[in-house]
């Protein structure tokens, strides 16, 4: 029989960083997926980033991961969005050219030492009692494996709808994997069924794009996810422009008076979809109060004219959906290419999961992606670069990765699947984090890359760059801070005058620096006249890095006071094998969920719903030896 150390089931996003750490970190891995061509695939929309998503793709990066690397040889637009908006919910946003993110993600595995791709569907999962040992696939395959990880995305018992026809299936045009979910059932896991859905394609050529408003990338400047990405590389690629329309009464009423057609009103389809990407449907009944939404055509890349309309995720019958393209401005002779539909499948309760995603009560089993109740990519490949880095860790025999949540968005992301129940599919946002402005983009792979290099997915080179970055920005603002200007600088007092300050006498460049109005291109022609040799000049990142670190000081100092606080918590272990049933003086509820999530910390325990401070009081008392179980 053949063995594994790893084996991965799915080729998704999750399943590419699972098996390309595990790979890189030394096993012998295989990855499963149901058709080796749609390896990578972006089933939905084309792009990557936005607010918090962006910033777990900087993290995923900053611990040595792929798809930010994938997205700067592969986009065909990037922005920066929330200009205008504070530090914390600053963030990339990226349209991919769909075909090239796919072959590009191809290439790396199939690149990748240690590493061997098989196109079957995986039917069983061997276990002997509660360890995992192995797999059966479709084609008769029976492999052994030291760990297992599920990365399934939608094709877990997977359905699709459009109107009321009825497809098996995890994407369109690709088979369902079935069997998979009663092996998990028998395993004792809690299996739940969620929705997701896809908006039509159109053929560009159709579409009158003069009459809508344009929104191009931005030119000139050397945005991209990966730290490691040369600027160059990223200025030189051509890139294409997005548009906006939007929804308007007349289609509005093509819905409203067609929803016994939809399957998620007619009672055809149960599952709950995700709250925060809803279908047009959904959108249009539950904001009955707006009279039109907004609408973005998205190119699907250089060499096709496929265009995606975000916002418009729909399962009316296909003659419905060519009647609502029809009515939106700039697509009245539009063409559909290929239509939207919704989908149905299953996934596990996060609230199986330990949090090193190892399910609890099957050794060796790791689960990552929408198989947790996840959406999104980004939510998706996160969590297989951590499933995979923690199925490694054990194979070595190590401690495990386990981040918390002042850490990144990550650990944020992680901490709320297993505390909280989750009921819809899970987004993370900017707002998920109470240590938002520390857990800003900027700073990912000066937080994180530490761990990334401590595994050994990033490289010496990358680190050191990473510790110089630190450095330059903690000297130039100790600089900055021991540097007095005075209005004989001809520099200063112009500026003085242009943003309507005053002041009686020299201020230090940092106490300039952080008026509002003042950037630091400012202090950079400041230092100039001041002639005293002192280089202020760095890459864009750097230069926004200080930026930001000398006009927020105050509240990031506050925000760290506040991690500070939560470190104690987190300071204090709980051991594995706690016997919380002999506890007394906290709730049964609490017993009941710290038996059931056996928190590593006593900051984790805290963030489990139905503990209440008064529980955390007792544990502390039970930790430190003034009671006893």
């Amino acid at each position: 029989m053949i063995e594994y150390d790893v084996i991965v089931v799915g080729a998704g996003h999750a399943g590419i960083e699972a098996s390309l750490a595990c790979a890189r970190l030394g096993f012998k891995t295989a990855m499963f997926t149901i058709r080796l061509d749609n390896i990578g695939e972006m089933s939905c929309n084309p792009s990557i980033g936005g607010p918090a998503k962006s910033h777990l793709v900087k993290e995923i990066d900053a611990l040595g991961g792929q798809m930010g690397k994938n997205m700067d040889k592969s986009f065909i637009q990037m922005r920066i969005l929330n200009t205008k908006k504070g530090p914390a919910v600053r963030s990339l946003r990226a349209q991919a050219d769909r075909k090239l993110y796919a072959n590009n993600m191809k290439k790396t595995v199939e690149k990748q030492e240690n590493l061997d791709i098989i196109q079957d569907i995986v039917t069983e999962i061997l276990h002997e009692g509660n360890k995992v040992t192995g797999i059966k696939t479709k084609n008769g395959l029976e492999l052994k494996t030291k760990k297992l990880i599920l990365s399934t995305g939608t094709f877990l018992n997977g359905l699709l709808y459009i109107g009321d026809k009825k497809l098996e299936g995890g994407r369109m045009g690709e088979l369902s994997a079935k069997d998979l979910t009663k092996s998990l059932v028998e395993l004792g896991l809690e299996v739940r069924r969620f929705k997701t859905g896809t908006s039509p394609r159109i053929d560009g050529r159709t579409i009158n794009f003069d009459i809508l408003e344009e929104q191009p990338g931005e030119i000139g400047k050397p945005l991209k996810y990966s730290f490691s990405s040369k600027d160059e590389d990223v200025l030189k690629r051509r890139q294409l422009s997005c548009y906006l329309t939007r929804t308007n009464q007349t289609m509005h009423d093509i819905v409203l008076n067609n929803l016994d057609k939809a399957p998620m009103y007619n009672g055809t389809i149960h599952s709950t979809g995700p709250r925060y990407c809803p279908s047009i449907e959904d959108k249009i009944v539950r904001f009955s109060d707006k009279s039109s939404h907004h609408l973005f055509l998205e190119p699907e890349g250089f060499d096709t004219t496929e265009v995606y309309i975000s916002g418009l995720s729909t399962s009316f019958p296909a003659s419905y959906q060519q009647q609502m393209v029809n009515s939106i401005k700039g697509m009245e002779n539009a063409k559909i290419m290929r239509y939207g539909y919704a989908v149905e499948y299953d996934f596990v309760s996060a609230q199986e999961l330990d949090y090193t995603l190892e399910t609890r009560k099957v050794k060796g089993l790791y689960l990552a992606g929408q198989i947790n109740g996840t959406s999104g990519y980004e939510e998706a490949a996160a969590q297989g670069l951590i499933a995979g880095i923690n199925a490694s860790l054990s194979l070595m025999n190590k401690e495990p990765l386990i981040l918390y949540r002042n850490s990144s968005y990550i650990a944020t992301m992680i901490d709320d699947l297993i505390t909280k129940r989750i009921e819809e599919p899970y987004r993370m946002f900017t707002a998920r984090s109470e240590y938002r402005l520390i857990l800003r983009e900027d700073n990912a792979d000066i937080r994180l890359s530490k761990y990334g290099h401590d595994i050994g997915l990033v490289s010496d080179e990358e680190y050191n760059k990473v510790l110089e970055k630190e450095k330059t920005v903690k000297d130039v603002v100790e600089f900055l801070d021991k540097t007095s200007v005075g209005i004989s600088n001809t520099t200063f007092r112009d500026l003085l005058e242009k943003y309507g300050e005053t002041t009686k006498s020299g201020v230090t460049l940092k106490e300039f620096l952080r008026r509002p109005k003042v950037s630091y291109e400012d202090i950079k022609n400041i230092v100039k006249e001041m002639g005293i040799g002192y280089n202020l000049d760095f890459r864009d990142d750097i230069e926004y890095q200080i930026e930001v670190v000398v006009k927020y000081e105050g509240y990031i100092k506050k925000a760290y006071q506040m991690i500070e606080k939560a470190k104690k918590l987190d300071n204090w272990k709980i051991p594995s094998d706690f016997d919380y049933d002999n506890m007394k003086g906290i709730t049964g509820e609490a017993k009941q969920k710290l038996k059931e999530k056996r928190p590593y910390t006593l900051g984790q325990a805290s963030n489990i719903l139905g503990v209440t401070p008064a529980d955390i009081a007792v544990l502390i008392m039970y930790l430190d030896g003034r009671l006893k179980c």
